[in-house]
């Protein structure tokens, strides 16, 4: 157990004041109304003090008592008890089993004599039921055998107004409104006095120990119970609050919220009504009076407790010195719990304020231990200006911040060094728990007004210890100070990175022109392998033309094949209205190979059907097939993708200049091309006998007719099948080949020949059987044909007749 200094026992009346020389003097019980301080002695006096309190420069309570008088009662007794009433300005009190009224000044008992007799001790109802401003309700227990009795005492007279018995000697009472809290023989009871009904607490022996009842709130009472407890109960037989753990011969109790204060005859000790732990241990022998006063007293929030010889009183400290006195001990729980207990007894506004910062020293206490998840808790609960913790790490917070530290100072630490000792471990790992935390907060309400302090902080810390993190920084929106997080990632080399930072506050030119030279290798920054890549991507989607242009040579030099990618993958819009075709195309005619990039993109993704972007086109594929021809280190796969591109441009194409073209192609050894322009002229025959005669591909010819004949009427598509029968049918060296074609292309096309047209060609030395497909097909076309024709024809009768009969039928009789 670790003890907690709630309290400082500070002496009121000494014992020289009090009684002189008198030996035999004791005092037997007090009480305090204001600054006055009433005492009972066992030679039936009463002595009458006035109190000051004083504050030591050092913080430490004093108090000043002066005598103001003295008087005997008239009886040869102890006074037993005191109580102030001040609404009557009368004292109570109780010698030789009766009350006395007496006057607060004078200490004179009043004229008429009132006094209640008959009692053996007495509580007043500090929650009365009569609403009587001028009268006191006091409980008696009654010289009688198990009676308690209830009067209403006025300042010169007394009224019984209820007897009520009891199921056991009555030995001590506390009293709330209708309900009596009874130590009996036996046992604790409360009994409502209105109704009758009582309910049974627990069980004590009342020979073993000395019963304790207190009332310390409204309809709850502290009660001493078995096994050294101190037990709670409300008015409905039940405790809301956890006991307390005191001696088993604890001979009085009180309570200043939040602590249970005890007695014995050797100490007091404190405990916390939260945690129910003891806090503070005072040694003070022969004690035997501890008595708390109302929140309405001059001393409120202290008690006083007394030997038979003299009066000290408890002072409390105050709550926030404890709370400081905890949290400095490290003990955060502890201070949490006196803080959260210390709300019912200060206004909302001033709670909350003070409780926050409370909050904010707890999680620098938990911070200070590396309790991580504990602080991160405490910050966000007690609202913490995160300025507060980014200013312990060194050159974190920007050279402009306006930022200073809270005062008084929420910890003792100058910056993470000190708390740290230098322990560089430790620093990591507070350096990660500040990226943590700073990203969790950034986007919430704890930024606001300091987004510019965290975000600066966080890319210092990232640019340190995660580069992944710092580029996702980066990228997103933040609010980055330029100057100092520049001058940062220059100084740790991060350069790619400075480059995202130039380009988040507008400034691509710094941004592209950092890139370049890590590209160059002028400066070096590992962060990205693909930097090149990222650099023509970025310029792609880039709207500063000047920009673009100042690196599309740079770009193009690196790679043309990449470095093209700046023109043809910009976005089409922008490509209409921004950049001209023609200007790049001039820009590209000292790159061949970008070249013909953009003209692919132009002419087959933009399908821009501009006569000299097709034939420039077709000019640079006809130059490269001439020119890998002509090279002996040529490979032929390229050779036949070049011209594949070549023959594709030729064909789809209708935008190029062919006669142009056919005189590039004239003598170059490029028959097929040769071919497809013929055919783009009409020139088809010629066409035919350059595919069947020169290459000798019939396929290809097949496949000419039916390219050309795409998208035309029937009879374009049978004159070049009849075209191409004929090229085989025509006499030659290679006869016999072509016949052989000739019948394949019958046999497979049938449908595309005129039958009769055909047979007035052919050889008569052909058998039928050799021509079987064809005829069959022709056969079966032409029935088709007499069929379709029928139909349509019976078709059309009917539509006739039916216009026939409505024309009749519109006609009048």
């Amino acid at each position: 157990m670790m003890s907690t200094k709630a309290f400082m026992l500070v002496s009121a009346v000494e014992r020289e004041l009090l009684m002189g020389d008198k030996e035999r003097v004791n005092i037997e019980c007090v009480e305090c109304c204001g600054r006055n301080l009433y005492v009972g002695t066992n030679d039936c006096f009463i002595y009458h003090f006035l109190l000051e309190e004083k504050t030591l420069p050092t913080g430490t309570a004093t108090f000043t008592a002066t005598k103001q008088l003295h008087r005997h009662l008239g009886f040869k007794k102890p006074v037993n008890e005191l109580r102030a009433a001040s609404a009557l300005n009368r004292l109570l009190v109780l010698c030789e089993n009766g009350i006395t009224l007496v006057n607060m000044m004078s200490l004179e008992p009043v004229p008429s004599g009132a006094r209640i007799k008959g009692a053996t001790a007495f509580a007043l109802n500090e929650n009365p039921v009569s609403g009587d401003p001028f009268c006191v309700e006091v409980c008696i227990i009654s010289v009688k055998r198990r009676t308690i009795q209830v009067f209403m005492v006025y300042e010169d007279r007394v009224q019984i107004i209820r007897e009520v018995s009891t199921p056991e000697q009555p030995l001590a009472v506390a009293v709330d409104g209708h309900f009596l809290c009874l130590a009996l023989t036996t046992q604790y009871i409360i009994l409502n006095y209105n109704t009758g009904i009582a309910q049974d607490l627990f069980p004590y022996c009342s020979e073993e120990k000395r019963p304790i009842v207190k009332r310390i709130g409204r309809q709850e009472f502290l009660l001493a119970g078995p096994g050294g407890l101190g037990m709670f109960a409300t008015v409905a037989g039940i405790s809301q609050r956890a006991p307390v753990h005191w001696s088993e011969n604890v001979l009085g109790a009180a309570v200043c919220f939040p602590y249970v204060i005890a007695l014995d005859d050797e100490f007091i000790t404190v405990h916390s009504m939260l945690d129910q732990q003891q806090k503070q241990t005072l040694p003070f022998k022969e004690g035997h009076i501890l008595q708390d006063f109302e929140v309405l007293n001059f001393f409120s929030g202290r008690v006083i407790v007394a030997t038979s010889k003299g009066v000290y009183i408890l002072v409390p400290l105050p709550l926030e010195k404890q709370i400081q006195d905890l949290l400095a001990s490290r003990r955060v729980e502890e201070a949490l719990v006196l803080a959260k207990g210390a709300r019912r007894n200060i206004p909302k506004e001033k709670f909350q304020v003070m409780y926050r910062r409370i909050l904010q020293q707890a999680g620098f206490v938990q911070f200070a231990q590396l309790q991580f998840l504990e602080a991160r808790e405490l910050f966000r609960s007690g609202q913490l200006d995160v300025r507060e913790l980014i200013s312990l790490y060194p050159f974190l917070l920007p050279t402009s911040s306006s930022f200073t530290r809270s005062q008084p100072p929420l910890h003792e630490y100058a910056d993470l060094n000190q708390l740290t000792r230098g322990d560089q471990e430790k620093m990591a790992k507070c350096k990660r728990f500040l990226m943590s935390y700073l990203n969790e907060v950034r986007s919430t309400e704890v930024a606001n007004g300091h987004k510019e302090d965290i975000d600066t902080a966080l890319l210092k810390l990232y640019a340190e210890a995660d580069p992944d993190s710092l580029l996702g920084l980066l990228v997103t929106e933040n609010a980055c100070l330029l100057t100092d997080s520049a001058a940062w990632l220059e100084k740790h080399k991060k350069y790619f990175a400075l480059g995202l930072l130039y380009h988040y506050n507008n400034q691509d030119a710094a941004a592209v022109q950092l890139w370049v030279n890590i590209v160059n290798g002028d400066i070096h920054d590992s962060t990205r392998s693909d930097l090149y890549e990222y650099v023509v991507d970025f310029l792609t989607c880039s709207v500063d033309q000047e920009l673009v242009w100042r690196y599309a040579d740079w770009a193009l030099q690196k790679s043309e094949e990449i470095g093209v990618q700046v023109f043809t993958k910009r976005p089409s819009d922008e490509q209409q209205n921004s950049f001209s075709p023609d200007n790049i195309i001039t820009c590209l005619n000292k790159y061949p190979k970008a070249l013909v990039k953009y003209l692919e993109h132009l002419v087959i993704d933009r399908k821009l059907q501009k006569e000299e972007y097709h034939t420039h086109l077709a000019v640079l594929y006809l130059d490269a097939v001439l020119q890998q021809r002509s090279s002996s280190n040529s490979k032929g796969a390229e050779v036949t993708e070049t011209q594949v591109k070549l023959q594709h441009l030729l064909q789809k194409s209708d935008s190029y200049r062919v006669h142009f073209l056919i005189d590039r192609v004239q003598g170059a050894g490029l028959p097929m091309e040769s071919a497809i322009l013929h055919g783009k002229l009409e020139e088809h025959e010629k066409a035919l006998r350059i595919l069947v005669h020169e290459l000798g591909d019939f396929a290809a010819a097949e496949d000419y007719c039916v390219w050309r004949s795409e998208g035309r009427a029937p009879p374009y598509r049978q004159r070049l099948f009849h075209t191409l029968l004929a090229v085989y049918l025509s006499p030659g060296p290679s006869a016999h080949e072509l016949a052989v074609a000739a019948v394949d292309l019958l046999n497979h096309h049938a449908t595309e020949f005129d039958a009769a047209q055909v047979l007035q060609l052919l050889p008569s030395t052909w058998s039928v059987q050799l021509l079987s497909p064809f005829l069959m097909g022709a056969v079966r076309g032409s029935t088709h044909t007499q069929r379709t024709s029928q139909v349509a024809l019976g078709l059309a009768k009917s539509e006739n007749l039916l216009y026939k009969y409505d024309k009749v039928r519109a006609q009048p009789f």
